[in-house]
């Protein structure tokens, strides 16, 4: 019934600072793994993470073409991450009928 497998998902992430599309390309790991697999998941657990691609992109502002110059920067990163996944197979599970 309670099985467990590995899996390996490809996940894109983006954010102001490194960190942050560090973040947000994490948080859609489990989002990933219930779209792959149609089991019921108990546990998710990342073993690796290995980056794909990183970018970081350099924009310069100003207010009024003139005025507060800034440079903006934004990060993106595309990571492969293996995941070890129990989940519970609903074939192998007996339903009763009353």
């Amino acid at each position: 019934m309670k099985e467990q497998f590995t899996t390996t998902v490809r996940v894109k992430g983006k954010g102001e600072a490194k960190a942050r599309a560090f973040a947000d390309a994490l948080n859609q790991v489990q989002a990933a793994v219930m779209k792959a697999s149609p089991q019921i998941l108990l546990r998710i657990e990342p073993q690796d993470v290995e980056v794909v691609h990183a970018q970081e992109t350099a924009r310069k502002e100003a207010f009024l073409f003139l005025f507060l110059r800034r440079v903006r920067r934004t990060y993106s990163v595309e990571l492969d991450v293996t995941v070890n996944v129990t989940a519970i197979n609903l074939d192998k599970v007996d339903f009763v009928t009353k």
